[in-house]
């Protein structure tokens, strides 16, 4: 199995103010408007909105070391280019960003954002400040991927808990630790299919997952929306990308740093190995665990977090077991979300915290560590 993985970074000022400026910085590397460039060892991308730019591997790896060799190496590349003008955050949305601030895309691909905004109106959370860390994993052949696909669904709600990092929505703690997600599943809530309230249901064949598919496709066409009749469209917390030969997992909230965002590499690929799991299966269960973790993070799911970190360190590689201990941490801690919720209660202010989360995807180190 080869792994890759996609890395949504905010682009902020000296004071965390995001800047909607993803374009110009591309075009100051190559000289021009493009959706993706070449960067090093990374292809840099736009996102929906122009505060984001996407740190992507060239090429999808065996492991996290080589995954993570890449995308720090872009992240280090970025900051020998822009020395002091940008600072680089992670996390699953930016804490104070408002929507009159968020500018969308504007040099090509617009039919598709025209089709979105008609259909669903993009100017709101859930479109346009998102930040989400992506892990591809390959399959070999329909059986595989049946059995990768219906592990990954009933290990969602975990990975959610775990992942969390949006405890706050334009300056305020909401008291949810994954705000993207609630907004998330609510930006196409005009066709439910398109989400499926993050957890898709449990699947028998490729023949019914394209079966699925169809039925959104011929919605859409009805709309006069054919042009988003593509297997990206699909924005489940899990879907298939049969152009890739890959099983795409879109439910993580952006970590803080590469380490981090690779410790959920090795902590998924581990228990894929896994012939049984203490999970549930059900899919009002999935659903009702999933609703606890965006509520509550790591806190909700304690027991079940730490007995699948048992199953996924028996099955570890030496090479996963050296990024593991980061999920202990956040175990133990608490997800990102509620690390940084905790200390803004304290503290009252966040632009320290976010200074600390900058430093640390600068140097590669994850939050908290000495």
């Amino acid at each position: 199995m080869t792994v890759g993985t996609e890395h949504e970074y905010s682009i902020n000022d000296a004071h965390f103010t995001a800047l909607p400026v993803s374009d110009q910085i591309i075009k100051a590397i190559c000289g021009r408007f493009e959706s993706e460039i070449r960067f090093g060892e990374v292809n840099l991308g736009k996102e929906l909105q122009k505060s984001v730019i996407e740190f992507v591997p060239r090429t999808p790896a065996s492991g996290p070391a080589a995954l993570e060799a890449q995308i720090f190496s872009g992240i280090e590349k970025f900051y020998r280019v822009f020395p002091a003008r940008y600072h680089l955050l992670g996390l699953g949305m930016h804490p104070t960003l408002t929507l009159d601030r968020a500018i969308v895309w504007d040099h090509d691909e617009g039919e598709y954002y025209e089709a979105y905004d008609r259909l669903f109106n993009i100017r709101q959370h859930g479109w346009l400040n998102i930040q989400a860390l992506q892990i591809n994993l390959s399959y070999a052949g329909e059986k595989d991927l049946l059995v990768q696909y219906n592990r990954i669904r009933t290990l969602l709600p975990y990975l959610i808990a775990l992942s969390a990092s949006s405890p706050m929505v334009e300056g305020r703690l909401t008291g949810a630790m994954d705000n993207r997600l609630l907004f998330y599943r609510e930006n196409q809530k005009e066709i439910p299919g398109i989400c499926s309230g993050i957890i898709p249901a449990r699947l028998s064949s490729v023949a019914e997952y394209k079966s699925a598919q169809e039925v959104i496709y011929t919605e859409l066409r009805e709309r006069d929306a054919a042009i988003l009749c593509e297997e990206w469209l699909n924005s489940s917390g899990l879907i298939i990308r049969f152009s890739r030969q890959c099983l795409e997992i879109k439910a993580l909230d952006e970590q803080e740093c590469v380490r981090s965002d690779m410790a959920f590499v090795a902590f998924v690929s581990s228990l894929l190995r896994c012939t049984t799991l203490p999970v549930e299966s059900d899919q009002d269960s999935l659903l009702a665990l999933t609703e606890t973790a965006i509520r509550q993070g790591t806190a909700g799911l304690l027991p079940e977090l730490e007995a699948l970190y048992s199953h996924a360190w028996r099955k570890a590689t030496a090479e996963e077991r050296q990024y593991l201990p980061v999920i202990k941490e956040r175990i133990a801690k608490g997800s990102l979300a509620e690390q940084i919720a905790e200390r803004y209660r304290k503290e009252q202010a966040i632009e320290p915290v976010l200074a600390d989360l900058a430093q640390c995807l600068r140097a590669n180190r994850p939050y908290g560590a000495e």
